[in-house]
């Protein structure tokens, strides 16, 4: 790329913000809505897992809508900088009765192609999780109160 040339993403932030925008009782994103973004050859990271190409991406997505009763996800921003993208966005999963809701943030990065090559969730998994279950959430709270707080 000359310096005379500038890089354009496939998405952008009106796009990126549909993309990260899932009200409960929707469907997510296809396979085929996926594979039209991402990289083959994608790069997924988040506090529970780590996973490498598009068809596992795909699973890891699939996987979390089957372990959920729903999902919810909502954007709050979006900033796209040449390569890289932000998002700020709250995630809700509903199980067994129980609402979980996840603030978190997300670095996608754009391949030479325009698609995303590297897609980096940050969160706090353990919080939300554990702090409403008896007992165990008394240990999380006095954890956050005693290292975090």
């Amino acid at each position: 790329m000359t310096a005379s040339q500038t890089f354009q993403p496939l998405l952008n932030a009106d796009q990126i913000r549909a993309l990260f925008t899932k009200p409960y009782g929707t469907p997510g994103p296809t396979a085929a809505q996926w594979k039209a973004v991402y990289a083959d050859d994608v790069h997924f990271t988040d506090p529970t897992q780590e996973r490498q190409g598009i068809d596992a991406y795909i699973l890891a997505q699939d996987g979390l809508m089957q372990r959920c009763d729903d999902v919810f996800l909502e954007t709050e921003s979006v900033v796209v900088n040449g390569e890289t993208a932000f998002v700020e966005w709250r995630m809700g999963l509903k199980i067994k009765g129980i609402e979980f809701i996840y603030p978190g943030a997300t670095r996608l990065s754009f391949n030479p192609d325009g698609k995303i090559g590297d897609h980096r969730d940050y969160f706090d998994f353990v919080g939300p999780t554990f702090a409403p279950v008896p007992v165990i959430g008394g240990l999380v709270r006095w954890l956050y109160k005693r290292f975090v707080a």
